[in-house]
């Protein structure tokens, strides 16, 4: 009994250490044979989506699941400290001998006792380990705990820097894109383009901040829970939005040099396929089709309001078809899994972007300084 207790005390202690240092020391891999971290997140994530499917408000529920992202990164490092805590409990329990104050018997309680307040430094003296395994044991655990001090400082500060960087480009999406952001209304708005190097440009910035986005949410998945400051904005339906958009600049927009385009779809594909795989996404080949018969009739109709032709043949029909069956059953896939809603191709009816609004417009329009609070295009 004591050797199979210290043998699975010394896997969990294994197990965690492993998977902190893939965590915040090296987070490489898309994916691997089994990551803790991962786990726990999936495993906590359904029953907190059941709880959020009780809320009848959407912007509560929205609000509800968004608490997900922090408060676990939080729990996470509990979870952490829980498990080397128990796991040197095992270890002392079959391999060290301990006195008490007042020769009282020891029983396993009294040395999880004894294993945290070693892992906090508290110091105690009340337990004492007598033999040479035991105080060593004693010794490495109470290290450990210092260097977690150390892994709260630092992981913390490391993440929210990362999700502030991911904002940027989704902030920057809401006076070019509208609220929720659409491939139809960017492209309506930009006039596609008579400076064809501003639209180089806006592709580039969407390459980089792809490339980031692969980067930072596969070293840290939690990410990927980490909902948007506007309820109709978020990192995946931004990501869809660059995609749409390139894709359609490359199979149909007339009048376009699409190397910058390419580009920029190839780099947001990848993070698209890369992070399915990172939150365990899913496959649904019934899933319903994002650009159906009348929505590609009335893209037609608003951009060739908007200035900008598209080829109507048959090839260039197909080669859309072909590239967004390239992304959009990954992005479906983290859209259900993570449930946020997809952007649209065009919306139904028009929307107002969150900079148009504001909470004193009301307030203003009734003691009548100015008028018509509303603010639009047109005022520039």
């Amino acid at each position: 009994m004591p050797t199979f207790t210290t043998i699975v005390g010394l896997i969990i202690i294994v197990l965690v250490l492993l998977d902190a240092f893939e965590t915040v020391i090296l987070p490489r891999r898309v994916t691997r044979h089994f990551r803790l971290t991962a786990w726990f997140f999936r495993r906590v994530w359904k029953p907190w989506v059941l709880l959020a499917h009780l809320i009848p408000s959407p912007s509560r529920r929205e609000t509800f699941l968004g608490y997900f992202g922090p408060l676990f990164s939080i729990l996470l490092l509990v979870f952490w400290a829980i498990s080397l805590i128990f796991g040197f409990t095992l270890l002392q329990y079959g391999t060290g001998q301990h006195v008490r104050l007042g020769n009282e018997t020891l029983t396993f309680g009294m040395l999880l006792y004894h294993s945290g307040e070693t892992f906090f430094t508290l110091g105690y003296g009340d337990i004492v380990p007598t033999t040479g395994t035991a105080r060593l044991l004693a010794v490495c655990e109470a290290g450990m705990g210092f260097a977690f001090l150390g892994v709260v400082i630092g992981y913390l500060p490391v993440i929210y820097s990362s999700f502030n960087g991911r904002e940027l480009e989704i902030s920057l999406l809401d006076s070019r894109a509208g609220s929720p952001p659409s491939a139809t209304e960017f492209v309506s708005r930009l006039g596609c383009c008579p400076d064809p190097t501003v639209l180089d440009g806006i592709f580039r910035d969407w390459e980089r901040w792809s490339a980031n986005l692969l980067s930072n949410q596969i070293s840290y998945p939690v990410l990927a829970y980490f909902r948007s400051q506007h309820s109709n904005q978020s990192w995946l339906g931004t990501l869809a939005v660059m995609l749409d958009v390139t894709s359609l600049a490359i199979s149909r927009m007339e009048g376009l040099h699409v190397d910058q385009a390419k580009l920029t779809f190839a780099m947001a594909r990848h993070a698209a396929v890369d992070l399915a795989q990172v939150i365990n996404a899913q496959y649904n080949p019934l899933a319903s089709d994002r650009l159906p018969e009348e929505d590609r009739e009335r893209i037609s109709k608003a951009l060739a309001a908007a200035g900008v032709r598209l080829r109507q043949d048959a090839a260039s029909l197909e080669k859309l078809a072909h590239l967004r069956s390239l992304y959009e059953p990954y992005l479906e896939g983290m859209s259900r899994n993570l449930q946020i809603i997809l952007p649209p191709w065009i919306h139904q009816e028009k929307h107002k972007d969150n900079w148009q609004g504001g909470p004193w417009d009301r307030a203003i329009q009734a003691k009548g300084l100015g008028g018509k609070v509303h603010v639009t295009d047109e005022h520039f």
